[in-house]
């Protein structure tokens, strides 16, 4: 295996596993290996090139993973940020990282977030989403080669995210001014935004894709969006009103924050702001990309992770398994989306009474999305179906390792 030097804040991992992922046999390796060599092979022909697997933490303890090449520079050009859930940590993601690398070990550099773990979950989508911010600009400017950039959020850092995008866009002013054609009119600006037109960037980088597992994006209030209270409106309205025992966070999840007459904090976050354009920075992703568990997830429901109604949620018995990845049954392709409605956000005052989830819907919506179902039934780990998804702990959920390929095989680049 070739050496690489670490510094203080440099990790190396050395071991049997990794190294057949990132060195090429020798003529001299047992047959069996060679067919081991062989398999791998022909998921990334690059692999036969892999030189070392180089994992690196920062002062905040995120976790950079990228492959280093002997003899030649690495200037990977994709940046991907993976966001942990609540109580969760950059190692959740470690997995899906690596198969990432061996994917496209080139092209990409994967940052497993740290700067929201533990008990900083509880803080609040705003600060932590803010956090996270602050963190991507941190890991942009130790990567000056990267061009392009992906969020890819477990659970709750989905939401976290979504917020960290609204605080990274910024508009394309080339794109603005060659749009514009000499038209100086503000109202000629907004029409070819609202009509997809004129993109932006995230953190001065390319978007290009935006992918969520289980991620609570209408809340988890109400209509068995927390399948573990099995719909009982009596443990819904318990579970509201000690929603202050996860923090803010519980709060926003809840949809309980708000105050002085203005929306909840998921509700703000389906329209623009002055300061913060959620919508404009979700629109900027050449994809948007929903992973939802059709069952067996007890913390997050299949309406609220998989942006749907409960009406529009297919049938499970109607949903085929295929053998290349068996636990996916069900992918919606995007749909253009309908951009002439106004959320109904605008129109709320301290004193009306609405449907909440729905105006969250509405707002969400106006984008469009690709959604995939996934369902674990016969899985000896469905019951962990809301961490088997995203492959937390390989030795407890391997099972969602066919829809972490998914993603991958399915990825911009």
């Amino acid at each position: 295996m070739v050496e690489m030097e670490v510094d203080s804040r440099r990790v190396r991992e050395k071991g049997v596993d990794d190294a057949k992922e990132i060195k090429d046999g020798n003529d001299n390796r047992t047959n069996k290996i060679k067919k081991k060599q062989k398999k791998t092979k022909r998921r990334s022909s690059s692999l036969a090139r892999f030189g070392c697997l180089r994992i690196e933490t920062d002062d905040n303890g995120g976790v950079d993973m990228e492959v280093e090449f002997p003899g030649k520079g690495n200037d990977p050009t994709h940046l991907v940020v993976m966001v942990n859930g609540i109580i969760g940590s950059a190692r959740n993601w470690r997995y899906a990282a690596k198969q990432f690398l061996k994917k496209y070990p080139e092209d990409l550099i994967v940052h497993c977030s740290e700067r929201n773990s533990s008990m900083l979950t509880f803080d609040g989508v705003d600060v932590m989403g803010d956090r996270l911010a602050e963190e991507v600009k941190y890991v942009i400017s130790r990567h000056p080669s990267v061009q392009k950039i992906s969020f890819v959020g477990h659970s709750l850092g989905g939401l976290i995210a979504r917020y960290a995008i609204a605080r990274l866009y910024k508009q394309d002013l080339t794109q603005e001014n060659s749009q514009t054609n000499g038209d100086c009119g503000t109202d000629h600006l907004e029409d070819s935004f609202s009509k997809g037109k004129i993109k932006g960037k995230i953190a001065g980088l390319e978007p290009m894709n935006f992918i969520t597992f289980a991620s609570p994006h209408l809340g988890s209030r109400w209509h068995k969006q927390v399948p573990l209270f099995k719909g009982s409106r009596a443990l819904e309205k318990i579970a509201a009103r000690t929603s202050w025992f996860l923090g803010r966070t519980g709060k926003h999840l809840f949809l309980t924050d708000g105050k002085n007459g203005e929306p909840p904090l998921l509700l703000q976050m389906v329209s623009d702001s002055e300061d913060l354009k959620f919508m404009s920075s979700l629109r900027s992703f050449k994809r948007r990309v929903v992973y939802a568990n059709a069952s067996f997830d007890h913390i997050v429901g299949w309406s609220t992770s998989s942006l749907r109604r409960r009406n529009e949620l297919p049938k499970i018995k109607h949903l085929p398994r295929g053998e290349k990845y068996p636990h996916v049954v069900n992918v919606e392709t995007a749909k253009t989306a309908t951009l002439d409605e106004v959320p109904f956000v605008a129109k709320i005052n301290g004193n009306e009474k609405i449907n909440l989830e729905e105006e969250i819907i509405r707002g969400l919506t106006k984008v469009s999305w690709e959604r995939v179902d996934v369902y674990f039934k016969g899985s000896r780990q469905r019951l962990l179906a809301h961490i088997t998804i995203q492959v937390n702990n390989y030795w407890f959920n391997s099972d969602g390792a066919d829809v972490v390929q998914h993603m991958i095989d399915n990825f911009l680049i």
